[in-house]
């Protein structure tokens, strides 16, 4: 059984004593604030002392990159803000254009063995320029024109899916396509034209 000695009241420290090493220690670790943390953390350097021991430069080294960092993480944030939103208006825009750069666009749809035509009337010199794509199956065509007791063949095509390209009408008449599906499955043709020409026709 161990015995515990009560300690004498004269070998505890006094409440002068104690109030000493406190303000002691207080500023104690106010002169570490003031000359070694403040200085390596923060550069700030009231008493010099940092200076001298080379700990305020470090600090101001560590206060410029930590501005750096907060500055390319803003930028990142604002580019990258400004980035979808050019995005989204450019392909708003890109769309638009798109749909603005054709005079006409015509969807028609054959069953199998259906077809159709559709032509242009134009005057000798005129020019114009097509796109069209089929989905769903395949398409044959063949792009021609006649009037006048006249007949030229721009373009054939057998189970072709897509097409684009542009002509000069030779004479007065109607230019343009016949299309048939030769496919075992409905066929939807998309055609977007622009150019100069009188009147689109339409015939089955």
């Amino acid at each position: 059984m161990f015995t515990i000695e009560k300690p004498n009241l004269k070998d505890l420290p006094s409440l002068n004593q104690l109030k000493r090493s406190t303000v002691i220690a207080v500023i104690g670790a106010g002169l570490i604030l003031v000359s070694i943390v403040l200085p390596a953390e923060y550069g700030i350097d009231p008493t010099g002392a940092g200076r001298v021991l080379g700990l305020t430069e470090m600090g101001e080294i560590k206060h410029e990159l930590h501005h750096e960092a907060e500055s390319d993480k803003a930028n990142h944030q604002d580019n990258h803000s400004l980035n979808r939103f050019e995005r989204a208006l450019n392909v708003f825009i890109n769309s638009a254009l798109a749909e603005e750069a054709w005079d006409h666009t015509i969807t028609f749809t054959l069953e199998p063995g259906e077809h159709t035509e559709t032509k242009l009337v134009m005057q000798q010199g005129d020019d114009a320029n097509y796109t069209w794509i089929a989905s769903g199956g395949r398409i044959n065509f063949d792009l021609h024109a006649h009037g006048n007791g006249q007949s030229e063949t721009y373009e054939k095509g057998r189970g072709a899916k897509d097409g684009e390209g542009g002509f000069v009408a030779a004479f007065d008449g109607e230019h343009g396509w016949f299309w048939r599906n030769r496919d075992k499955s409905v066929v939807t043709v998309t055609l977007r034209i622009r150019g100069n020409y009188q009147e689109i026709i339409r015939s089955e």
